[in-house]
């Protein structure tokens, strides 16, 4: 993973210095993760910082016009995921650098979404809201993967989980 210390490094202000190599630049599921951390953090607190930090973290990796865009479907994501879930959807501290259950999750759902496959797609979307109202989160899930995916941010395929190791065994997901 990466330290508090290198990703305060990327929120830095367009022109100073940074270096472009940081983990972050390379590992889209840590775009993707901090984004949706900071995203659903700024839901949760109504700190408009929280989202700020997210947007100097994507157009520094990104740059300003393919932020623009990449952050507009990520508020999009995160927001349908917010509204959707029966629950308070859970995430780690701002600065923490590993990802909760929930963030991982969220980085296992564009994964799936980005290598096409539904199944594990749309259990993940229903391991994260547990709810069955999944339409609204996988149609903004695939619109942000894809996006990501234009500009050569593509998960691993190996941060697809088995959703159904989180989800309740009494509880079945509704097609």
């Amino acid at each position: 993973m990466t330290s508090y210390s290198s990703l305060r490094e990327l929120n830095q202000s367009p022109g100073e210095d940074r270096d472009h190599r940081h983990p972050a630049a390379v590992a889209p599921e840590l775009l993707v993760g901090y984004g949706f951390r900071g995203w659903i953090a700024g839901y949760q607190t109504g700190d408009v910082q929280c989202w700020e930090q997210v947007w100097r973290l994507y157009s520094n990796i990104l740059g300003p016009p393919a932020a623009t865009g990449a952050v507009d479907y990520l508020a999009s994501w995160a927001k349908s995921v917010n509204a959707s879930s029966r629950r308070s959807v859970e995430i780690s501290p701002l600065e923490a650098c590993e990802f909760c259950r929930d963030e991982c999750l969220a980085i296992s759902l564009i994964a799936a979404s980005q290598h096409q496959t539904c199944p594990a797609m749309r259990a993940c979307a229903f391991a994260l809201i547990d709810s069955s109202l999944l339409d609204d989160v996988l149609y903004h899930t695939e619109t942000f993967a894809v996006t990501m995916r234009s500009y050569d941010k593509i998960v691993s395929p190996e941060w697809i989980v088995n959703a159904n190791a989180f989800v309740d065994p009494s509880v079945t997901i509704a097609s």
